[in-house]
């Protein structure tokens, strides 16, 4: 019994647009922008990093909240695992604010960005480890399809809003993650 739902599960797979794969290649995407960010020693290039980080988790924290964490709760009614991430999102955000508010000529920017890319690394591992909320989500009847495309759709208008995307340059490569003109 144990491995038919096992297979079944894996016939739940991503195909490479559904939810969790575009959630997880946002994580990719900023945790390269950090590691750059520890490597460079030129104030504006930690200034253009800095800024498409935070502008990055901005869209990513937003579409987690308004898709994925309300899909999530509904189908899991995991409460804990669900307000935990909330309030790991609230940190995050706070810390963005500061960031966002300040320069590299600030003797603390540094250390804001290390800390940010800490608490990052930490949410991440979280949600992608086994039993974690990506792992509960596959387990769930959440259509990871349906909301990939929700979530993606919600992350292009974001992106063009903000700024951070210009209106067309968002395409889909044949993985199935986003590619982005700006980066």
């Amino acid at each position: 019994m144990a491995k038919a739902k096992k297979k079944s599960a894996r016939a739940k797979r991503p195909t490479g647009n559904d939810a969790i794969a575009l959630l997880k290649a946002d994580h990719r995407q900023v945790e390269e922008w950090f590691e750059q960010f520890e490597k460079t020693r030129d104030d504006d290039r930690k200034l253009t990093l800095a800024t498409k980080i935070c502008s990055a988790l901005k869209v990513h924290t937003t579409i987690e909240e308004e898709i994925f964490y309300s899909a999530f709760l509904a189908a899991t009614e995991d409460k804990d695992m669900h307000h935990e991430a909330e309030v790991e999102h609230a940190g995050a955000k706070n810390l963005i604010a500061q960031i966002e508010a300040s320069s590299p000529d600030d003797d603390y920017y540094d250390a804001k960005v290390k800390v940010l890319s800490e608490m990052i690394k930490h949410h991440v591992k979280e949600e992608e480890q086994p039993g974690g909320m990506f792992a509960e989500a596959r387990d769930s009847d959440m259509d990871l399809e349906a909301l990939g495309e929700q979530m993606a759709a919600r992350k292009s208008e974001l992106e063009e809003a903000s700024g951070v995307t210009p209106p067309g340059a968002r395409k889909q490569r044949n993985d199935g993650r986003a590619s982005n003109a700006r980066n």
